[in-house]
């Protein structure tokens, strides 16, 4: 390899940043969200309905759709009573509110193309306001049926991280090990892992970061726990680093599993990251699996249960 291929792989910052920051600073959070705020972007730039409407929460979800229905229909009632309460039959209200409220209503009817028959308007004014609040409904109710549809056929990865990933003994050398699993009864077909490494360089004001050979990078099903083995052999990044030098040089292990969904036919991504607090040296994890009569039972409880191991 030569010395021109070698930097670039070396300073490689997989579009993360390649500074040196602040002592601590995690680029990836343990949720797989990046730690990275944008600031000063113009408001239009910003705005993205669909995706915030797809991501976020149920409750919040609902709770827009159900405020833009009461607005909507706000705005029409108030509509129907500047034109005249005389162009709508079947009003009986005698008061404002009254009258306000049957508006409202009928609003509601129109807007869902229900229309009960109690309420109907008269004159061009009223047809056309009515007309315009049914389009208008259809759009809306169509929209939001998309975006439901778009947030129910969203698949989203529960492949679950150990909380610590662990250095231990591994072969007749060490490894830095961590261990996943898939608590969901869906089917994860080629689940491929990469992991890597970045931390303050020798020299430089760079952060160096460095993809780790892992001792399997794929397996073809998923139904147990997998353990992820980084072996820590002469040509690896970590070789001769100690838990010392994992906090001084303030290492952050970036984990990404790509995964086939069976169930919904798309390709899943799920990432995490660890700090050198969040390394246990001189352990290994704990088998989780036990044969009960013709079947293997894994405890996923016990995802992060580990056992203490002298270091080769």
């Amino acid at each position: 390899m030569s010395k021109e291929t070698e930097t670039e792989e070396k300073y490689n910052d997989f579009g993360l940043g390649d500074k040196e920051q602040a002592q601590g600073y995690r680029a990836v959070n343990k949720d797989g969200s990046f730690n990275i705020v944008k600031i000063n972007v113009p408001f239009f730039e910003r705005l993205n309905f669909f995706h915030n409407l797809v991501t976020m929460p149920w409750a919040n979800f609902f709770f827009y759709i159900i405020l833009g229905y009461f607005v909507i229909n706000l705005v029409f009632a108030s509509i129907y009573m500047v034109i005249g309460m005389e162009n709508l039959t079947g009003i009986r209200g005698t008061t404002f509110f009254d009258q306000f409220m049957e508006a409202y209503f009928f609003s509601a009817q129109t807007i869902t193309t229900l229309g009960y028959g109690q309420v109907a308007p008269l004159g061009l004014a009223a047809n056309i306001v009515a007309a315009i609040e049914s389009l208008l409904g259809l759009l809306s109710f169509a929209l939001a049926t998309g975006l439901l549809y778009g947030r129910f056929s969203k698949s989203s990865s529960k492949i679950k991280f150990s909380d610590l990933a662990v250095v231990g003994p591994y072969q007749n050398i060490n490894a830095l090990m961590l261990r996943v699993v898939n608590p969901q009864k869906n089917e994860l077909l080629e689940v491929s892992a990469d992991m890597s490494v970045s931390f303050k360089g020798k020299v430089s004001h760079l952060r160096e970061f460095h993809n780790l050979t892992l001792e399997r990078s794929m397996v073809f099903f998923f139904p147990s726990v997998w353990t992820i083995v980084h072996p820590i052999t002469e040509d690896s990044p970590l070789y001769d680093m100690s838990a010392t030098d994992f906090e001084r040089k303030d290492v952050e292990f970036i984990v990404m599993l790509r995964a086939f969904d069976e169930s919904s036919s798309q390709t899943l991504y799920s990432r995490t990251s660890y700090k050198a607090h969040e390394i246990l040296w001189g352990a290994k994890f704990t088998y989780l699996g036990e044969r009960k009569a013709d079947k293997l039972h894994i405890d996923v409880s016990g995802l992060n249960n580990i056992d203490k191991n002298e270091l080769n």
